[in-house]
């Protein structure tokens, strides 16, 4: 299907980008990758009069040493991400799943501030965020701010953006040695959305579990954390695994489709969450 008409404008800055939102309002869509946006205007679930492209803002496209984490631009490609040897070093789950994201022409377009942007629950770059207690910093008329992950994500399709906000940086933990990582995904196709993936960051302690974060894709209409998995894994054995992940689908509400049935999802929830864990611990 062909999307409705739109004009389209093209940011020469971040205050650019800000000033075009203020002056179009509602009616306007900000585009970085366009992986996200295009497809929903195409469906005609989206009708934005005008497109504002971020596409010119190179400042934004980097990965940068904050410390104790890492900063990556939000105009920073996926496939950047995949093959960025400070990720890699660093936060090794973020560049497995940038790999992991549709196919070559996806990964060499699609953005990670686009992605979060746009907040779908069954995208994987938002659980792998969550599950990091990562943060998103975004820019409008009032300044910066930075916001949790645990914050941004609001409803399904919703974040929390103001109207004339845009997403500018978003900042990960650098893992240590002591903390394993894993990213597991079921789909019907490789380059497909999941039906449910499982982000785990769990640091091991004295040859068992110091602690475990974990959250759930397509489980809700938001990034889910298993926090019931996550109490029962605290200080626990490396062999309470198995037990604790049976409760993975605790608090969540998966939809029926034609993907799959919410049983199917959170049996699903249950079988890639052991497995994510035991994968994050013996990496």
């Amino acid at each position: 299907m062909i999307p409705v008409a739109f004009d389209y404008e093209v940011a020469e800055s971040v205050d650019h980008a800000i000033e075009l939102l203020g002056q179009y309002g509602d009616e306007s869509k900000l585009l970085a990758g366009g992986h996200s946006l295009i497809p929903i205007m195409r469906l005609r679930l989206a009708a934005p009069a005008v497109l504002i492209d971020l596409g010119k803002l190179e400042n934004l496209r980097y990965v940068r040493d904050g410390g104790d984490h890492l900063k990556i631009g939000a105009m920073t490609r996926h496939r950047d991400l995949a093959f960025n040897e400070m990720v890699a070093q660093h936060c090794g789950i973020v560049g497995y799943t940038a790999g992991l994201l549709g196919d070559p022409s996806v990964q060499h377009r699609g953005t990670i501030g686009g992605t979060l942007s746009h907040g779908d629950a069954s995208g994987d770059m938002p659980s792998v965020i969550t599950a990091l207690e990562g943060s998103i910093v975004v820019q409008g008329p009032n300044g910066e701010r930075v916001v949790k992950a645990a914050d941004f994500f609001q409803d399904y399709l919703v974040t929390d953006l103001g109207e004339q906000e845009v997403v500018t940086e978003v900042r990960v933990p650098k893992l240590n040695g002591n903390t394993g990582w894993s990213y597991k995904k079921f789909s019907r196709r490789s380059q497909d959305w999941a039906m449910v993936g499982v982000a785990a960051v769990v640091e091991r302690s004295n040859g068992s579990i110091g602690s475990a974060r974990i959250a759930l894709t397509a489980m809700g209409a938001t990034p889910l954390r298993a926090t019931s998995v996550e109490q029962a894994l605290s200080g626990a054995p490396r062999d309470a695994v198995a037990e604790a992940a049976q409760s993975a689908d605790e608090g969540t509400s998966p939809a029926s489709d034609s993907a799959a049935s919410a049983e199917f999802r959170r049996h699903l929830a249950r079988v890639w969450t052991k497995r994510a864990v035991e994968e994050a611990l013996s990496r």
